[in-house]
């Protein structure tokens, strides 16, 4: 949401939370295509949206094909774990990936993998429950369950550095973990690189809206919060990681 901002100022987001049915990365694929397939006919027909960012790894693996093939003229971007950007960027050629049992395990990111195992090793971690204790942190202001699974989970891969045969860079696989950024990057110190897809979804889902030729071009752009779950949890997520002045979030109970 942050780079989506920065990338497209002028634009009208209304940004979905489907906590009520969170988190899909430990969900089976079946349920991740119902939420995805629910939540773009909301958007389409409560909202008239002319474009769509899945800000979900797992979301993607699982239902991006079918969304695209549902919807056919509507631009979809979705977000998977920076692997090929990684493997660029890596000196060591050790690259670590941490994501969700959902998307790590999916056949969208093995083959993703698979196409790039000649030009990296890449060490994947599976973070059982981080996501959820990174959402759960911001109801009870106590990130002390976030910092100890981001440390089993580091430790878990091996040794992080800049030498022969350690992890010099570190892919963020799941939306949520760029909250966790600062505990991880203590953990893995700082001559290793951490690379989130933000910024890359951000200058794609602008492209699509100029070859549209749907790009906003009066302002101001605002952001409209929905959520499935409590707005009050929604609120005080945007105050803490997004910055936002506002109270404002709309219920949707589907």
């Amino acid at each position: 949401m942050q780079a989506l901002q920065a990338a497209l100022p002028l634009e009208h987001f209304v940004y979905l939370d489907d906590s009520a049915h969170a988190p899909y990365g430990e969900r089976d694929d079946g349920h991740v295509i119902e939420r995805s397939r629910a939540i773009t006919a909301y958007l389409r027909q409560t909202h008239g949206i002319k474009a769509l960012v899945i800000a979900c790894n797992t979301a993607t693996m699982a239902a991006v094909a079918q969304l695209r093939a549902e919807h056919p003229d509507l631009p979809i971007v979705g977000v998977e774990p920076g692997l090929k950007p990684a493997a660029a960027a890596s000196h060591t050629k050790r690259v670590g990936v941490i994501g969700t049992r959902g998307t790590v395990t999916s056949a969208k990111f093995n083959a993703l993998r698979t196409s790039l195992q000649d030009q990296a090793d890449f060490i994947v971690q599976p973070c059982d429950g981080l996501a959820d204790a990174i959402s759960r942190s911001v109801e009870n202001g106590d990130d002390s369950k976030v910092i100890a699974l981001c440390a089993q989970y580091i430790s878990a891969m091996g040794t992080f550095g800049s030498d022969p045969g350690e992890i010099d860079t570190l892919v963020l696989g799941c939306t949520h973990y760029v909250f966790a950024q600062p505990h991880l990057a203590a953990l893995v110190g700082p001559q290793v690189r951490i690379l989130s897809t933000g910024e890359p979804v951000a200058r794609r889902t602008r492209h699509l809206l100029e070859t549209a030729g749907t790009l906003a071009t009066q302002g101001p752009g605002r952001v409209q919060l929905v959520t499935t779950g409590e707005p009050a949890v929604l609120q005080a997520a945007a105050r803490r990681w997004l910055g936002f002045a506002t109270d404002d979030a709309v219920r949707w109970a589907a």
